[in-house]
């Protein structure tokens, strides 16, 4: 129930602030036009908080906070009076309605540079992105990608960490093959092409590069406790951090795979555990739990230590803020080129429609980020906003990309399209855009049953 609640609450916080970041756009350029704007809301609904501004205009914080807007006096809609006529949207020049409606996702492109830049300057640590085992029978095995090697470049775009890998695989999803550049642990480059032949990323899988056949390298677990679940079985049965885990009912255990196995096997026992602490043998007796997911599985509540990472593995990155600043515009330009592609994926069907996300998972996903601190925070809002601004300016009527399609027809044709058409419009749009909503929920739905 905790992680729920702490979902939700990062989920309204994240949502809140890149919608606020989004309407502050269209609310700053229409201000710069001497635009007359009546209501700055964050949600819909009903109004939890109010307050008048100096300007007339409403600020609102509303009780659904899945969206917002920015009312703005519009003759199509509004009684005007003679005096206000120059204050109305709709009697603004249409290139400056256009900057009003672009600006929402702009600023949205906008603030993910600079939460990218952030994270540059506060500094983050990673690791090189290298392969630790390349699974039998698989997609890397036919590329003769080897253990040890380093991923150099995806495509023509170099990598640094497994992050920039990920992001440049799922590029490729119902493609043939992909192009990688690695370097061998004798420090020579080479080149490898993955014959994926035709793979679309699942959503549902939680190991993309596992998917691809291979696994990242990570220090070898040891037996030694790294964490002890409170009130869970092994904190009552006495075991303790940094215990290391020597038998198991006189068995000698010899890795954590081995322990594992044995935990696994014995759902609800009891069992009679030898460890080292501080130096000195010691035995202690613990009743087993079992799992949530799997009653038949022993649960012993405990997470184990790793062996230190090689220094040589470890990118550390700490930007000054001209650097952190083109680091920010690299790192968006790849988050929009990776989002318009995905999203013509979709169109054409290489990519499934189960892959779309809802309330749901974004609500996931924002606890989890959130959970991991505030770098990882960050760059989960960057990747949102992108998001956010790129799916706004989708030509759907009744999104930012509808209202700039009429407007560049009206543009072309010094005419505005008409109130019919535009009505038509709005209803498709809004069909299509309830559809893919209600898919999405639906996936999300299927995600957590």
């Amino acid at each position: 129930m905790t992680g729920i609640i702490w979902n939700i609450l990062s989920f309204v916080v994240a949502l809140s602030i890149l919608v606020a970041v989004h309407e502050w756009g269209h609310y700053f350029v229409a201000r710069l036009c001497k635009v007359k704007v009546l209501r700055f809301s964050i949600g819909f609904g009903k109004p939890l908080y109010k307050r008048v501004t100096s300007t007339g205009m409403e600020f609102v914080i509303a009780a659904v906070p899945l969206g917002g807007f920015v009312r703005m006096l519009d003759g199509r809609v509004d009684e005007i009076s003679t005096q206000d006529l120059d204050v109305a949207f709709d009697q603004k020049p249409v290139l400056q309605r256009m900057a009003i409606v672009a600006a929402g996702p702009i600023v949205n492109f906008i603030f993910a540079v600079f939460a990218l830049m952030a994270i540059g300057m506060l500094g983050t640590q990673s690791v090189k992105p290298i392969v630790g085992e390349v699974i039998p029978n698989s997609y890397a095995q036919q590329a003769q990608i080897q253990n040890y090697e380093e991923i150099i470049a995806v495509g023509e775009r170099k990598v640094e960490n497994w992050q920039d890998v990920s992001l440049e695989l799922v590029r490729y999803s119902g493609e043939n093959s992909i192009p990688l550049q690695v370097k061998t642990p004798n420090g020579s480059l080479e080149m490898r092409n993955l014959p994926i032949n035709g793979w679309t990323l699942d959503p549902d899988s939680r190991d993309l590069f596992g998917d691809l056949g291979f696994k990242r390298f990570e220090p070898k677990v040891t037996k030694v406790l790294a964490y002890v679940e409170e009130d869970g079985p092994a904190a009552l049965g006495g075991l303790q951090v940094n215990d290391e885990i020597l038998k198991i009912d006189g068995t000698p255990m010899t890795n954590w795979g081995q322990i594992v196995g044995y935990i696994e096997t014995r759902a609800n026992q009891e069992l009679a555990i030898d460890l080292l602490r501080n130096g000195a043998n010691r035995s202690v007796v613990v009743n087993l739990g079992a799992r949530n997911d799997d009653a038949s599985k022993g649960y012993l509540g405990v997470v184990t230590s790793r062996e230190a990472w090689p220094e040589e593995y470890i990118i550390t990155t700490k930007l000054g803020p001209i650097n952190a600043f083109f680091s920010g515009v690299d790192d968006t330009w790849r988050l929009m080129s990776t989002t318009v592609k995905m999203l013509g994926k979709l169109l054409t069907g290489d990519l499934s429609v189960k892959s779309l996300s809802g309330p749901i998972s974004i609500a996931q996903g924002a606890g989890a980020h959130a959970s991991y601190g505030l770098i990882a925070f960050l760059g989960f809002l960057a990747l949102i906003s992108v998001n956010l601004g790129i799916i706004n300016l989708l030509p759907l009527p009744i999104l930012d990309g509808g209202h700039l399609l009429y407007f560049t027809i009206e543009w072309i044709t010094g005419k505005p399209v008409s109130e019919a058409i535009q009505e038509v419009g709005f209803k498709i749009g809004g069909a299509l855009l309830f559809m893919v909503m209600v898919t999405a929920i639906f996936n999300d739905v299927l995600r957590n049953i």
